[in-house]
């Protein structure tokens, strides 16, 4: 990640917003000289699956639509951050992105700015082998596609819908379009699939896929969250390890989430994103704009702003850049899930985007 030197130590252990000026950046610094250079953009709150770590069967009641930014809107911010505010890195999120009326164009729009930022994606694959071409050519880099599982029952039982072989073969189309490397992310659950974390790596590993389990977080619509019941960092390994040779990777890992590991001895490696068991918010480069235009300076925060009602009023990009850098000055040291005091968001995970 790039820092800047503010004259302060790196990330102390605080838990107070900054009470000092802002210094005359023009990059989303905040007061521990982390810099935000990678913008996740959720595009919808809506989603096609019920996975069980994230909502309840029946669904959410979701953003009224006049709440959603509009095409134009949404470019529009994402110029100001590579234009005035230094971001490189954009990643389109939901709920399920692909449920967003027209994405390829929206993707196209920002492929079109200049600086020209890379542009991810992060998707639950219903429906996207059909579409993989049309994103490539519109300008997307790359994409995540979530899957937890190989075995078409557990799938069942997990997302509440039979949609297995859309994922599979979306996997296989992002391939087909060039949009590499491919990875998988995955989430276990206690009992439910954490037995078969050894059988979705061998399948990532035989199809050239880069895969990633991520620990469980406290994002879900119920608020059920269990740390009892989520499986931590060292499970994961300890699961992985018992068929597979695992060591670290050479690779720098940077502002990067996850921890990399060779497996048997590479060229493939795994992933695992341990946000609650070993948090990595001293190199967090991360910033997030909801699909209602609010900005979040964490994915665990509990304070937002606004940029929507900037828009709508007529504000100018400087004014609206000022607003964000501001929001990003005030980021805490970290999101403090292993503290006392931690509360969940109000907003769930599908809400918020990744």
């Amino acid at each position: 990640m790039t820092g800047v030197d503010l004259g302060i130590p790196r990330v102390p252990a605080s838990r107070t917003a900054p009470d000092r000026p802002r210094p005359d950046n023009p990059a989303l610094i905040d007061s521990f000289g982390r810099v935000a250079t990678d913008l996740r953009v959720s595009v919808t709150d809506r989603c096609n699956l019920r996975c069980t770590y994230c909502m309840p069967a029946e669904g959410l009641d979701w953003m009224p639509k006049e709440d959603v930014l509009t095409d134009d809107e949404l470019v529009r911010l994402v110029d100001i951050a590579v234009r005035l505010l230094g971001v490189t890195d954009i990643r389109l999120t939901g709920g399920e992105p692909l449920l967003r009326p027209h994405l390829e164009d929206i993707v196209a729009g920002m492929a079109a700015l200049r600086p020209r930022p890379r542009i991810a994606m992060t998707t639950n694959g219903v429906g996207f082998a059909k579409r993989a071409p049309a994103f490539a050519e519109a300008g997307l880099d790359r994409v995540n596609i979530s899957l937890d599982t190989v075995d078409a029952e557990t799938f069942a039982h997990l997302t509440r819908r039979d949609r297995l072989g859309h994922v599979l073969d979306a996997l296989a189309a992002a391939k087909d379009a060039g949009l590499e490397p491919v990875k998988i992310n995955a989430v276990l659950m206690r009992g439910v699939n954490d037995h078969q974390a050894a059988d979705l790596l061998r399948f990532a590993v035989e199809g050239g896929y880069h895969l990633r389990f991520i620990e469980q977080m406290p994002l879900d619509a119920q608020h059920g969250w269990s740390r009892a019941d989520m499986i931590t960092a060292d499970e994961i390994l300890h699961l992985l390890s018992t068929q597979f040779s695992l060591t670290p990777s050479p690779t720098e890992r940077g502002g990067a989430p996850a921890e990399r590991w060779l497996v048997d001895g590479g060229p493939h490696e795994v992933g695992i994103i341990p946000s609650v068991t070993r948090p990595f918010c001293a190199t967090c480069e991360r910033t997030r704009l909801t699909a209602d235009g609010a900005v979040r300076s964490c994915l665990f925060s509990t304070t937002e702003t606004d940029l929507r009602s900037l828009l709508r009023e007529g504000a100018d990009d400087e004014r609206i850049a000022k607003a964000w850098r501001e929001a990003m000055w005030g980021k805490l040291a970290g999101h403090e899930i292993n503290e006392a005091g931690f509360a969940q968001p109000i907003r769930p995970m599908s809400a918020i985007g990744g």
